[in-house]
């Protein structure tokens, strides 16, 4: 199972295989990778194709979650618990839901005037733009599952 994870870890989230054939291609360019020019080519390379992949894929995985998750929804779910654990739910509802600042701003209005309290809709408010799904596989493939982990546990302490 350990040797599952690290694959997945290093080659579909880390991807060393585009970071391995930019460094082959380069060096079929005559650029010597191990030099501090051809690292620094080798690193911005590989980042920037990196990145623009992982935001595509999330970007299309998370707007396809978005659709389930449409404000009414959220709403209709936040109003149906009280105390303690309905700060919990609206900040894992607020994590679940692809909603960035400029969206968690109208919804925690929509949400203040539909009467639900003010704590509840504060860790919504909190938790939906902080601890996204995509932030949280964009650490995760960078630094690793644990980093993420910690991530979350401080950002959901911090509300």
């Amino acid at each position: 199972m350990q040797v599952v994870w690290t694959f997945i870890q290093d080659q579909i989230l880390g991807m060393k295989w585009l970071n391995e054939w930019i460094g082959s291609m380069l060096s079929a360019f005559g650029l010597d990778i191990d030099s501090a020019i051809g690292g620094s080519v080798q690193f911005f390379l590989y980042d920037v194709i990196k990145i623009t992949i992982l935001l595509c894929f999330l970007i299309f995985f998370i707007s396809y979650i978005q659709s389930y998750f449409p404000p009414e929804r959220s709403k209709k779910i936040l109003g149906r618990f009280h105390g303690i654990g309905a700060n919990f739910i609206a900040a894992l509802l607020g994590t679940v839901t692809p909603f960035c600042s400029c969206s968690s701003i109208p919804l925690f209005i929509g949400f203040t005037s539909a009467g639900l309290p003010l704590g509840v809709t504060f860790s919504f408010l909190i938790s939906s733009p902080m601890v996204d799904l995509g932030s949280l596989l964009l650490l995760a493939s960078i630094f690793g599952w644990k980093i993420a982990a910690a991530y979350v546990v401080v950002a959901w302490s911090s509300r």
